[in-house]
């Protein structure tokens, strides 16, 4: 019998509910309906309560207060999504009741617990009945009414008894909300909490701890239901989330201002420090806001519709990522299901999520207005890693197509996200040797493997062929941004000034970005850009052909029509935007194309 639960053993109970949350997150990825049926809940608790993790493993002796003060706030940091979100605020609530505690009583307890539950409510701006709030409420409540009849009762009954009426909450959640119903699955939220609480109680009533779980060999799951009434797609697009530090915050006033922009609204943290989650088509709207409060960090906003579309195609065996960097048309990205993870831009104390808070229009007027020249910082492994937990948990493989390394660490964040992924599925990262237009045709060529059924490794072979082919060209039309960034001496410009010469950049097979020639002159120097790209193409095969353009789309149509003339053996021609990562360095009015052999992903499946 146990009444009391110190530090040291309340950790090891919560690493062991954090395991089964682990554990099960590919079946709460499937039965993931409400809010938004992206199939994601799943991978968000067990990043969110995973950030615990570390705080749980120090060595040494663990005051109780002390360490669930360190535990709320990793997993405010750390929180995903809307569940990740509510939990923290959970284990707020908890660590504000425990405050300088040695150990927990029942009663403490239970005055934790309730604290928590009442906190997880306020964050929500409309909370609902049959989610995650409703399983809280029934533990929280249990463990009140136990209390009540015995005030020093055990632990271990404690929590089998409250850990029963969680249980029978999370069944009740499918006839409380119509779209649980419809789809026949209780609310993943809310499952998530009950397999935290199960692992608890298994460790303390039972004496029996969850091991962290080895997903590479995990399956079983054809019986679990697909996730229903996706048809039901959010108005919304961006899952958005950042982080909000000050000396005090007004939540309430954070709180109705947010609302106005969008829903699934929950509002975590303190007056310290906050974190916003909410769905909005405009995420940048939500990081301006955010700053009227406090500094912003964290910044985060994952594209819901697509998430939603990927997981509900069922003839794909691989799903397709890149960054950024790589510049494709809107139209391959929807017709592909290209996912993307976004390099970071700072605009002096300015920071936004390439192509994503910030437009490309709305950075190329930055770049030409704003006095302080913008630096770019390649996601961090943590980025990736998000996205790649959740794609691995609906896919067997995932293929990360990345930036080339010789120019970024992305490539080297992305290879080191892999490594921690956590899921069943196996995640390829593969340097493209390339950038802008040319990583962008290796992501297309990829992710048309993907929508032909083939499967991952024929794709990788093919890959690697199609890779040292790829080239990418840009026309410079003015060095100064190039001199700017520190990518190009100033001396280099004022000799091109002065010669009147533009500069060609290039990339090359072994991942080099570089000058591949100078054209002097300014005479016809988009016909004579063409000729060039055209000489360096093969004539022996069909080409696809990519034309880039900053905010220069009629230079980019008169490029497209050159080498239309140049080149004869085009299969496909598009032209689109450039975005920041070369942008940076080329600055508003440059051109950029980028060939590579075309290759029939059908005639690979054969």
């Amino acid at each position: 019998m146990s009444k009391y639960l110190d530090g040291e053993n309340f950790a090891a109970a919560l690493v062991s509910g954090i395991h089964c949350v682990i554990a099960d997150q590919e079946t709460l990825n499937r039965i993931n309906v409400f809010p938004v049926a992206d199939g994601d809940t799943g991978t968000n608790m067990a990043l969110s309560l995973g950030c615990a993790l570390p705080v749980l493993g120090v060595s040494g002796d663990k005051h109780l207060g002390t360490l669930l003060a360190a535990i709320a706030d990793a997993l405010l940091d750390g929180a995903r999504g809307n569940s990740g979100a509510i939990v923290a605020q959970f284990f707020q609530g908890v660590s504000d009741a425990a405050g300088e505690l040695t150990r927990f009583t029942t009663y403490t307890f239970d005055k934790a617990v309730r604290l928590g539950s009442e906190y997880a409510h306020d964050a929500l701006s409309k909370p609902r009945e049959g989610t995650i709030l409703s399983v809280i409420s029934a533990f929280a409540d249990s463990i009140s009414h136990q209390v009540g009849r015995e005030r020093e009762g055990d632990f271990g009954e404690l929590l089998q008894e409250s850990l029963e009426k969680a249980e029978q909450a999370l069944a009740a959640t499918t006839s409380q909300l119509e779209v649980l119903k419809k789809a026949g699955v209780v609310d993943a939220g809310a499952k998530g909490f009950v397999d935290l609480v199960g692992g608890i109680t298994a460790h303390i009533a039972y004496g029996k701890p969850e091991p962290r779980p080895d997903l590479a060999v995990a399956g079983g799951l054809d019986a679990v239901i697909q996730t229903a009434g996706v048809d039901e797609e959010s108005q919304f697009r961006y899952c958005t989330e950042c982080i909000v530090n000050g000396f005090d915050i007004n939540r309430r006033k954070l709180r109705e201002a947010l609302s106005d922009l969008g829903d699934s609204l929950v509002l975590a943290g303190t007056k310290r420090k906050a974190r916003i989650h909410i769905h909005v088509n405009d995420p940048e709207q939500v990081f301006e806001l955010a700053r009227e409060y406090g500094d912003v960090s964290a910044e985060k906003a994952d594209d819901m519709h697509r998430q939603t579309h990927s997981t509900h195609t069922g003839k794909r065996r691989f799903a397709v990522i890149t960054d950024t960097a790589a510049d494709i048309p809107d139209e391959d990205l929807e017709r592909l299901d290209i996912h993307m993870v976004p390099v970071r831009l700072q605009f002096g104390d300015r920071g936004y999520l390439d192509k994503v808070s910030i437009t490309t229009e709305e950075f190329f007027h930055e770049l030409a207005t704003n006095p302080n020249h913008p630096t770019t910082s390649q996601p961090s492994p943590g980025d990736f890693r998000r996205q790649f937990q959740f794609l691995a948990s609906h896919y067997p493989d995932v293929l990360s197509i990345n930036l080339t390394s010789i120019a970024s660490g992305t490539y080297e964040a992305a290879r080191s996200a892999a490594e921690r992924t956590n899921a069943r599925g196996k995640v390829h990262v593969v340097d493209t040797h390339n950038a802008s237009l040319g990583e962008g045709l290796l992501a297309v060529f990829a992710a048309e493997c993907a929508d032909a059924g083939l499967d991952i490794e024929t794709t990788l072979r093919a890959l690697e062929d199609v890779i040292p082919e790829t080239r990418a060209f840009g026309l410079l039309d003015d060095l100064r941004y190039a001199v700017k960034g520190g990518r190009i001496p100033q001396w280099v410009k004022t000799v091109a000034d002065l010669l009147k010469m533009q500069v060609i950049i290039r990339t090359y097979s072994d991942g080099r970005v570089a000058s591949g020639r100078f054209q002097l002159g300014r005479h016809r120097n988009v016909e004579r850009f063409a000729k060039y790209i055209g000489k360096q193409s093969p004539t022996d095969r069909a080409l696809h052909v990519a034309v880039g353009h900053a905010l220069n789309p009629d230079g980019a149509g008169f490029l497209a029509d050159c080498l239309r003339r140049e080149i004869s053996n085009i299969h496909r021609l598009t032209i689109t935007e450039i975005g920041s990562a070369l942008g940076v360095h080329a600055g508003p009015g440059t051109l950029v194309a980028a060939t590579q052999p075309y290759v029939s992903p059908a005639e690979l499946g054969t």
